[in-house]
């Protein structure tokens, strides 16, 4: 086949003009999307089109009206959300695998990257002896983990729940200050999401020992089943990590299967100042972490290890299908040997979980290992935790801030507080408002013991020691600007 080298440098030309609209975003020196909405609504909102404009159309829409009014979770000062922009090698990582290997199935080199990426992110989390597989995010590692327990509990019952469906009502453990998705995993697993049994917790936003014995000591003599035990490696809220080893220990005396969730934490075990926090680890049946968040990953890469994925097979195979099987050479003694990529299906994740087609996100996480090391993401951990303290320290010594929870990894809670404010937590409901209309450094507010408080995250790899500076200034600016408007008022 002949190569069209014009065709060939208009695609050059065209990647290039992209990749500069993505450097120009990646300045952050645009303005909110928001502001413009009028212009690149009326540009992009139009009329289903009959006939097609060209790919050097595409581009310039793209350039002009598209990146620019982009998300702001990509900028260094956004701490909302547990969740950030990606590394350039994610970036390229992922958009290789949207080429070449557009599924993750069959021996490719994509292929053998998803399984090694899985056994590097194990290792580098301290889970090595587990087994894993990627998904789409938090929401469904810890579907996939559940449904593995929930096999688990029946099959000790003599019931193959994956294929019949479950016969008893069960009661999943999980603490006040879990991720909702945990009661919409149950529901979608058919146990029903008021099987969350939601036990309280400490003042600092860890499950309570003495509760859950108490809860399970009930459901025993009331004939329900004991499903799972859902312990925090950094829980969404503050960042707090349960007493992982007390709770294993009673998983283990109850023979209950004891999961971990670290989607946003379990980085935080490569910080050896607070390693200790994580004993217990090595006690749970499975465990999740999102590359997505801490470690940079584009939005869209989770991971769910266990200690046997045939328990994952049990529970999610989807059956064997002539159109997928009977496709491939099905090696025998009598028929050895590949001769073909096509020849095999490579590991079958789709029998691990719920996609079959599933784009091959362990390139993503292999690339991202592989460029700066456990030493390169052992150093971002403690930059963010180490920026988390930092604000700590300030609000615990300024006099118009105030600490409401001592940070665990890289959240911290604190709030601005001032003599003549009748309501805090309407107050720093309008300072955070101002903060996100500046458009700098936006943080999230939540609830902590009932006192509303600010809430910046440190997850991103763009994310260093000024943006916490930054965001301190501005608080203290802006909380001093509403109380001089509180007091003009008065007066």
């Amino acid at each position: 086949m002949q190569v069209d080298l014009a065709e060939t440098a208009n695609i050059e030309k065209l990647i290039s003009r992209v990749g500069a609209g993505l450097d120009q975003f990646l300045k952050f020196e645009h303005q909110d999307c928001w502001q413009s909405e009028t212009q690149w609504r009326e540009c992009l909102d139009v009329a289903l089109p009959s006939q097609g404009v060209g790919i050097d159309q595409i581009v310039d829409d793209l350039v002009a009206h598209v990146i620019p009014n982009g998300s702001a979770i990509s900028k260094p000062g956004f701490t909302s959300f547990i969740t950030t922009g990606p590394t350039s090698a994610s970036v390229l990582a992922s958009t290789a695998a949207s080429i070449a290997a557009p599924q993750r199935y069959s021996l490719t080199a994509f292929n053998l990257l998803e399984d090694l990426s899985l056994r590097w992110l194990a290792s580098m989390c301290h889970i090595g002896h587990m087994q894993g597989v990627y998904s789409s995010g938090g929401s469904v590692a810890n579907l996939l983990a559940l449904g593995a327990a929930r096999q688990f509990a029946f099959e000790k019952l003599g019931h193959d729940a994956g294929a019949y469906g479950v016969p008893r009502p069960v009661h999943v453990y999980a603490s006040a200050e879990s991720h909702h998705t945990i009661q919409r995993s149950a529901g979608v697993l058919g146990i029903g999401r008021r099987a969350i049994q939601i036990i309280a917790c400490d003042r600092h936003g860890r499950m309570r020992v003495d509760a859950l014995r108490a809860a399970i000591q009930n459901d025993r003599s009331s004939g329900i089943v004991p499903m799972a035990i859902v312990a925090s490696a950094g829980t969404t809220n503050t960042g707090a990590i349960d007493p992982l080893k007390e709770l294993g220990e009673i998983a283990k005396e109850n023979g209950i299967w004891f999961h971990v969730d670290g989607a946003y934490g379990l980085p935080g075990i490569l910080d050896e100042r607070i390693r200790h926090l994580y004993e217990g680890l090595e006690m749970a049946d499975s465990v999740i972490v999102d590359p997505h968040k801490w470690l940079g990953a584009a939005v869209g890469v989770a991971a769910t290890f266990v200690r046997d994925r045939q328990l994952l097979y049990r529970a999610f195979t989807q059956e064997p299908a002539d159109y997928l099987e009977g496709a491939i050479k099905q090696e025998t003694a009598a028929a050895p040997g590949i001769e073909h990529s096509m020849d095999d299906f490579g590991v079958p994740y789709f029998d691990y979980g719920v996609e079959l087609s599933a784009p091959c996100r362990g390139v993503i996480v292999w690339a991202m290992i592989r460029e700066i090391g456990v030493e390169g993401m052992t150093q971002r951990v403690k930059r963010h935790n180490d920026m988390a303290a930092y604000i700590a320290t300030a609000a615990k010594e300024h006099p118009n801030l105030e600490l409401l929870l001592a940070p665990t990894l890289s959240i911290c809670c604190f709030r601005y507080v001032a003599p003549g404010i009748d309501d805090l937590d309407f107050f720093n409901r309008q300072l955070h408002r101002r903060l996100i209309r500046e458009n700098q450094n936006l943080p999230s507010t939540t609830q902590v013991n009932g006192k509303l408080a600010l809430r910046p995250c440190f997850v991103g790899a763009r994310t260093n020691h000024a943006q916490a500076e930054a965001l301190l200034k501005d608080v203290l600016r802006i909380g001093q600007d509403l109380v001089e408007e509180l007091r003009h008022r008065a007066n």
